[in-house]
């Protein structure tokens, strides 16, 4: 079984290791800020490297995940900024086999799969590879300065880090093909209507919205929690067979025969 929820707020990171993220930790969760400022948190390989290293601890001690950027300040007149895409400088210079490596989608593709809900706080510019982190969440919460899109045509190369399939599932083809063929860019309500995000917030809120999904996620039985996010992002030929064997393991929890006596004990009062 994989661990519970507690061992998500457990020891394992050290947050002075990192130089392009803050990294906090408590409730079960942990909270990621991308941090690089000077290039408007553009997804560098260090960036990445340090982005593998949480999810190898999430992975092993199962917690939520909240990804944010830098927050703006609207009394103060800045703008927040999620991520502006890759850093175009190191993007210059990558080669055939390095999109063989899939630098990028490789990461995505791994926080997608982590084992309990990954929640994106998005302010401001969430572009190219920094909309395609974005998609990898469970969870999408944005403001009405967000803007999201997928230049990356207009730069000579395509977004090959899952917008080409994620951004269909989420939005429709119509949608996604305005924004990867015709460089559409959303607004905060333009998300909103699609269903690209799920609420809109000030920016002064954005992150207390994350936390109190976060909470409201931290207080179902992180057993079933995992098991429902694995069962829904099966394949279609894997149902009903995978989704009796996962509840067959959770009709044996210790967490099961608890929370439903706690139901049955409460209905009596």
């Amino acid at each position: 079984m994989p661990g519970s929820l507690a061992d998500g707020a457990g020891p394992g990171l050290d947050p002075s290791s990192f130089t392009t993220l803050l990294v906090t930790q408590g409730g079960g969760r942990v909270a990621v800020q991308l941090n690089r400022p000077e290039v408007r948190n553009a997804i560098d390989a260090q960036m990445v490297d340090e982005l593998h290293a949480v999810c190898s601890h999430l992975e092993s001690k199962p917690g939520i995940l909240i990804l944010s950027g830098i927050p703006g300040d609207e009394a103060a007149g800045t703008k927040g900024i999620f991520a502006s895409g890759a850093d175009i400088a190191q993007l210059r210079e990558r080669r055939r086999e390095d999109a063989l490596a899939g630098i990028n989608s490789g990461l995505f593709d791994r926080i997608a799969k982590l084992p309990m809900p990954v929640i994106a706080a998005l302010d401001g510019y969430a572009l190219g590879g920094g909309a395609e982190l974005a998609y990898a969440a469970d969870f999408r919460i944005g403001t009405r300065a967000l803007r999201m899109g997928q230049p990356e045509t207009s730069l000579g190369i395509m977004a090959a880090a899952g917008a080409t399939w994620r951004l269909k599932e989420l939005v429709g083809e119509p949608v996604a093909k305005q924004m990867l063929l015709a460089g559409r860019i959303l607004t905060g309500e333009g998300a909103l209507a699609v269903g690209l995000i799920t609420e809109l917030v000030e920016s002064a809120g954005l992150l207390a919205a994350a936390h109190a999904l976060a909470d409201k996620i931290a207080l179902q039985d992180p057993l079933a929690v995992q098991a429902t996010k694995r069962v829904f992002h099966a394949p279609r030929e894997a149902h009903p067979g995978l989704d009796n064997r996962e509840q067959a393991e959770l009709f044996e929890s210790p967490a099961k025969f608890e929370r439903m006596q706690a139901f049955l004990d409460k209905r009596k009062k």
